[in-house]
């Protein structure tokens, strides 16, 4: 019994020294295994090398750049992709996915069964982490080896990175055949749409196709990828995911054989924003896909009409906020013949007649105007100056409405001369546009009828002042500097933007043209150069050039019938809903010819209905009210008193006008009362005898 005992001691004491032994080793082990897996980790980069994105407003691809290394590999999250097409990989390609910790021991343990028996590998037991293993660091042959290295470094991203990280790479990287790397961008090629909402049978081709991605190619093999396809779809309805006759539906879908191009939109502005690429984080642009992909389109057909070496530049714009929706700077970016590399919208050229609108609107802000008012169309000289119509002929005696929807050239001229050269450049120049004039020289008459440069983003933002009721945002489309700003500026009050809105709304659309209740205007440069059109509804503008990039002359070019007919078409095409112009403000008034008083009845004439001879006293100036003055009469009470108005300078008689309409009567008097009819702001208005006006805007309490 006591030897019995002694041994009883002698094995627990042996048995417990083994223990410890075996402890002390697996902790060592462990220690060991802990080290080697900080001294050499696998190779996860914090961001994978991903094509460069350039996105729309609302998150859209409008282009993408080949990595450096020439793949099209386009980063992916889980909440980009069609959750079904998840849900069959994970059951095709590893359906312990979430619950094994990077090795499947069954899938091995099946996979070594299936070697053994028959000989040949049937299937390799790989598990998705252990298939991003292998596209990380790619293998130089199928051994026992790499298999082995794949599984340790399974185990090493496993505890790394999450399960959906873990999906997130795999399907980044996944090949899919050629230089396509990722489902996203194989949906883009292979279906032309992104993979987030896909067909039963789209979904199981990209699950087919990274186990033999070259074989499998449907643009080169469509038979072979077909046959994998369906091959999918059975293992799905064994595995449950699908039912029998769905699976039947998706097989009778074709497999299209048509490799497409990835999207290539907005080609200047995207290569505009390389600068400022951030690895990994898409570039963003303030322009909408499908208007873009409209105008492109529209830019493209009417190129090939027009004829060779003929381009076309538009650029579309929400008059609202200033946002840049489409921008298309040439017909086609790779066309050497029309210089299409060019960025047509930012060039410098002569705008011919397009800022017309914007004389005779500083003439009706000033009160210098009136739509009925007549005006000669006769050659006349200015100085030496001597202008002539574009066809070389002359109307007489026509009205404001039709000296500006025909654009005719002299009645523009005599207005200009009125308004003031200077006084129209320093209007665009506190809206944000700078028109360019020749060397050392002073704003001139020329400028009327384009003597001057600006670009077709210049015109766009300046139009987007007549869409927007007077008020002009500048243009953006998130390729300008962080810091640039952004301003808001008045181009015209809204009783002149809406008077040139309406004589502009009924000019003649070209023929066949869709009605679209659009204003617009054209203009031909000197020397059949340039041809433009821009029109806007009430919340959009859109700008179109037609020309040469190297300036060269285009016989028979005209804005009318080379650039209006691609505006209203890039209307149309562009998706947008259209938007009613500005309504009438309050207090103006659009009076017949025979309501006009004497003094707004001829351009130029006086009391006695004849041109008079530019006055030698000083133009009239308004004293009281001053210029942006509140004043409170107790409009809204049963006491409300007039307005005393005063002016200094001026050649009598006077005529008065609030708002536009005509105060009763013609003084001699410097001295006038006006009872306003609400509150809110007014435009009051002087005309002396010599036809000179003076205006200030009060607003009334």
């Amino acid at each position: 019994m006591r030897g019995s005992a002694m041994l009883s001691k002698k094995f627990v004491r042996r048995t417990a020294m083994a223990g410890i032994s075996l402890t002390g080793l697996a902790a060592l082990s462990v220690a060991a295994l802990w080290e080697l897996d900080r001294a050499f980790p696998p190779p996860l980069p914090a961001r994978l090398t991903v094509s460069t994105e350039v996105q729309d407003r609302d998150g859209q691809l409008l282009r993408a750049f080949a990595t450096p290394d020439g793949y099209w590999r386009l980063e992916t999250r889980l909440d980009q992709i069609d959750k079904q097409f998840v849900d069959m990989l994970v059951t095709y390609e590893d359906k312990r996915f979430w619950d094994h910790r990077g090795v499947d021991v069954l899938a091995l343990c099946r996979a070594a069964g299936q070697l053994v028996t028959s000989g040949h590998i049937v299937s390799g037991g790989s598990t998705l982490s252990m298939q991003l293993a292998r596209l990380i660091e790619p293998r130089d042959s199928r051994s026992l080896g790499s298999k082995l290295k794949q599984i340790l470094r399974a185990i090493q991203i496993e505890r790394r990175l999450s399960k959906q990280e873990i999906l997130e790479r795999y399907l980044t990287l996944a090949p899919y055949g050629g230089n396509l790397e990722g489902v996203r961008a194989a949906s883009l090629a292979y279906f032309g749409k992104e993979p987030k909402r896909l067909t039963v049978s789209e979904a199981a081709l990209l699950v087919a196709l990274p186990q033999l991605p070259e074989r499998r190619r449907p643009d080169r093999n469509l038979g072979i990828a077909h046959a994998a396809r369906d091959r999918v779809l059975t293992r799905m309805v064994s595995a449950g995911l699908l039912g029998e006759h769905e699976a039947q539906r998706a097989a009778l879908d074709d497999v299209s054989g048509l490799r497409r191009k990835l999207p290539a939109l907005a080609a200047h502005a995207s290569y505009a924003m390389l600068p400022k690429a951030v690895p990994g984080k898409p570039l963003q642009l303030t322009i909408r896909r499908s208007v873009q992909q409209g105008l492109e389109q529209v830019a493209r057909d009417a190129a090939r009409k027009l004829g060779p070496k003929l381009s076309v530049a538009m650029v579309m714009a929400d008059a609202r906020t200033g946002d840049i929706l489409g921008e298309v700077g040439s017909a086609d970016f790779f066309d050497a013949s029309r210089s299409g590399w060019i960025d047509m919208t930012r060039v410098v050229r002569s705008p011919g007649s397009t800022l017309k609108p914007f004389i005779y609107g500083l003439a009706f802000e000033q009160g210098l105007v009136a739509q009925e008012m007549i005006i000669e169309d006769s050659p006349a000289d200015f100085g030496g100056y001597r202008p002539k119509n574009f066809d070389m002929g002359y109307q007489g005696d026509v009205s404001i409405r039709q000296a500006l929807q025909l654009s005719l050239n002299v009645p523009a001229i005599r207005v200009l001369d009125a308004v003031g050269p200077a006084r129209l450049t320093a209007r665009f120049r506190q809206a944000g546009v700078n028109p360019i004039l020749p060397p050392n020289e002073a704003p001139g008459l020329a400028i009327g009828l384009g003597g001057v440069g600006v670009t077709l983003r210049d015109l766009v933002q300046l139009y987007t002042g007549l869409a927007n009721g007077g008020k002009m945002h500048t243009l953006h489309d998130g390729t300008e500097p962080a810091n640039a700003q952004r301003t808001t500026a008045t181009i015209l009050d809204d009783q002149a933007a809406w008077q040139i809105n309406d004589i502009l709304s009924g000019v003649k659309p070209p023929e066949g043209a869709m009605q679209r209740g659009i204003a617009y205007k054209t203009g031909t440069s000197y020397g059949y150069r340039d041809a433009w059109s821009v029109g806007f509804d009430g919340r959009y503008v859109l700008g179109v050039w037609v020309g040469r990039a190297d300036a060269s002359p285009v016989p028979g070019l005209s804005g009318y019938v080379s650039a209006a007919p691609i505006l209203f078409e890039g209307f149309v095409r562009s998706g947008l809903a259209s938007v009613p112009l500005p309504g009438r403000p309050p207090g103006v008034f659009n009076l017949r010819r025979d309501e006009l008083p004497v003094t707004l009845a001829r351009f130029g004439a006086g009391a006695d209905g004849l041109v008079q001879a530019t006055a030698t006293e000083p133009a009239p100036a308004i004293i009281f009210p001053p210029n942006g003055a509140r004043v409170d009469l107790g409009t809204n009470s049963a006491e409300a008193t007039p307005l005393v108005l005063k002016l200094q300078g001026g050649r009598a008689p006077f005529r008065w006008l609030a708002n536009g309409k005509p105060l009763a009567g013609i003084d001699r008097r410097r001295t006038a009362t006006w009872q306003p009819d609400g509150t809110g702001y007014s435009t009051l208005t002087v005309i002396d005898a010599a036809g000179r006006a003076a205006s200030v805007k009060v607003f009334v309490e």
